[in-house]
């Protein structure tokens, strides 16, 4: 749970992921990086004014819970393979820890499973797989309440939705326009066609 949960394990293999679809992905693999990137910028501008706001205190917080702390490697992948630290939390540690609600990391996990979701349909549907085990890491962890995660997952959903839908707007009223050529070959930024011919997302050199 504590390796699910620690986000700079993983965001290298993210970053590598997203070089190599615009470097080498098509316009389809690229709409989805841009995408992808703005919602959770956008997302995350919500993430930090709302925890000030609603000021609801983490359960570490509010009462004993059990911490599990990896080990300090560089780089951090290497703690998958040490033994981590089990304690109980301490008084000290109340008003060390941010505010609970949204889940950042919740948050994000769930931007990403939307997109990967309407761009590569099946395939891409595989990421709620990820989200789900990000979201229930940070209940066990006693980072955050089960109402805080459920709550982020409608809450950036909607707000994916949202921005995405935007996108297509300025797609279509904005960019098409200008570019015929190219909005003749795709006449739609999140092209639902192209993901059911493709379920994967294929590298070319588009």
């Amino acid at each position: 749970m504590a390796v699910i949960s620690r986000a700079d394990i993983w965001e290298p293999f993210f970053f590598l992921i997203a070089i190599a679809l615009l470097i080498f992905g098509g316009f389809h693999a690229r709409a989805f990086v841009f995408c992808t990137a703005l919602a959770i910028g956008l997302t995350n501008c919500v993430v930090e004014p709302l925890k000030t706001a609603v000021g609801r205190p983490r359960p570490k917080q509010f009462e004993t819970v059990r911490m599990v702390e990896l080990q300090k490697m560089r780089p951090m992948l290497l703690t998958v393979f040490k033994k981590p630290r089990i304690r109980l939390s301490t008084d000290d540690e109340r008003s060390r820890s941010g505010l609970s609600f949204p889940s950042g990391h919740t948050n994000n996990n769930t931007v990403i499973a939307i997109c990967c979701t309407l761009f590569y349909r099946r395939w891409g549907k595989l990421y709620w797989l990820i989200a789900f085990a990000v979201g229930w890491s940070r209940i066990y962890l006693g980072a955050h309440w089960p109402s805080d995660v459920l709550a982020t997952f409608f809450l950036a959903t909607a707000e994916t939705l949202l921005i995405l839908a935007l996108c297509e707007l300025v797609w279509q009223t904005f960019v098409a326009p200008h570019f015929p050529k190219l909005a003749a070959r795709h006449p739609r930024l999140i092209d639902v066609a192209q993901a059911n011919e493709s379920q994967v997302p294929t590298l070319s050199h588009e």
